[in-house]
């Protein structure tokens, strides 16, 4: 595939420089932008590589492999979703998704590494809990959680998508407990018993002080106004839903290569930049999921691009129960399904490390060499300017 015509980065080296410098852009959002901009140019480096047949030599600049770069998440994608073909089960599987509400989610947006938190650990011990109860399947689960924080316009939307397969293991460990086809749990049960768990834990962290509220969201810290927003927060159904089953593991690692990795917006989204709008296109949920063309000012496109920057070192996808890295218990249901690792499921991810070969003569006797270091800017130039370090 070859470079898209438009990049975030080209938005960030063009109009990053009229955002906000003081209060708005902080130095992890600063960082970010360095690094996106410097992506695959001469400031981060880069080789050659050199055909021995005709002497074409092809120049390759290294990638800034931030989490949050569009061009930089297919070797990690490939790695992770590699490690899971040995995890997966010959079973059907599903789709959750759980979804803060926007009263919720305006607060998240203020403290993303407690409140994003506390959207794992809600949603997750909720599944637990529903599963384990005997009237709906009365086993322990396994699963995958996603997080993603963005609608199609680049809204902040957090959300968790959790994909699961279809039953459990018995308390006991003898048995596979099956789901019916093609029904996991009660989507009702699940959205009351999250919407409990969650404002429960969310009560919890303002009582230790791990709160904080700012602007619009400042008179919060009285403890009418908190209880006022949490009665609304109450009354409301969450939303909670479950997508049609995948059916099995090959579609299921399928997802999993598409939606893990995954950043605010890709490069192939992109149309245009010109007079300083960036248009892009986005699915319209609303209307059976339109292909619909957004245009937005480049420093709002930036602003909002930038809501979705998470809290360094924290992990957007985590696994649980039996799927859980340390828990022994997926051998355990492989034996009770007779199923071996893997399956000989596979989803093939394109190499990044991979030499091709020369687009001259097509010989495959290729020389990789770095780039003389005269020729290599000394460190990446920030897309914003500086601080004041008063």
């Amino acid at each position: 595939m070859g470079r898209p015509s438009l990049e975030v980065a080209d938005v960030i080296v063009a109009h990053a420089r009229e955002l906000p410098a003081r209060g708005v852009v902080s130095p992890a959002r600063r960082a970010v932008l360095a690094a996106l901009a410097a992506c695959r140019t001469p400031a981060l480096g880069g080789h050659v590589d050199e055909c021995r047949s005709c002497g074409h030599e092809r120049v390759s600049y290294n990638s800034c492999r931030n989490r949050h770069c569009p061009k930089c998440q297919g070797s990690r994608r490939a790695a992770w979703v590699a490690a899971q073909q040995a995890r997966l089960l010959p079973v059907e599987y599903f789709h959750v998704v759980f979804t803060l509400p926007a009263e919720i989610a305006e607060l998240a947006l203020q403290n993303k590494r407690e409140l994003y938190g506390l959207l794992f650990h809600a949603s997750a011990e909720t599944l637990r809990q529903v599963a384990r109860d005997p009237r709906r399947l009365g086993g322990e689960l396994g699963f995958v959680s996603l997080l993603h924080t963005w609608s199609q316009t680049l809204q902040h939307h957090p959300h968790v998508h959790v994909v699961v397969p279809g039953g459990g293991l018995s308390a006991d460990g003898a048995r596979w407990i099956a789901c019916r086809p093609g029904f996991f749990l009660p989507v009702r049960v699940l959205s009351r018993v999250f919407r409990g768990k969650f404002l429960a834990g969310l009560e919890a962290l303002r009582r230790q002080g791990r709160l904080r509220w700012q602007g619009r969201l400042a008179p919060l810290v009285e403890d009418r106004a908190w209880q006022q927003h949490l009665r609304a927060a109450r009354r409301q159904e969450w939303v909670v839903y479950a997508k049609p089953p995948f059916g099995g593991p090959e579609r299921v690692l399928r997802y999993l290569a598409r939606y893990t990795h995954r950043v605010a917006i890709s490069n192939q989204r992109l149309l245009a930049l010109r007079d300083g709008v960036v248009s892009f296109r986005y699915r319209d949920s609303a209307h059976g999921d339109r292909q619909r063309t957004m245009r937005l000012d480049a420093v709002e496109f930036l602003r909002r691009f930038l809501l979705h920057v998470l809290p360094k070192g924290f992990p957007k996808v985590r696994s649980y129960g039996f799927l859980a890295n340390r828990s022994s218990k997926l051998e355990r249901c492989r034996q009770l399904l007779g199923a071996e690792a893997g399956h000989g499921v596979r989803v093939e991810e394109p190499s990044t490390e991979s030499v091709p070969g020369c687009p001259v003569c097509g010989s495959l006797e290729i020389v990789r060499k770095d780039l003389p270091s005269s020729t290599l800017a000394t460190r990446p130039t920030s897309p914003l300017p500086r601080l004041d370090s008063s």
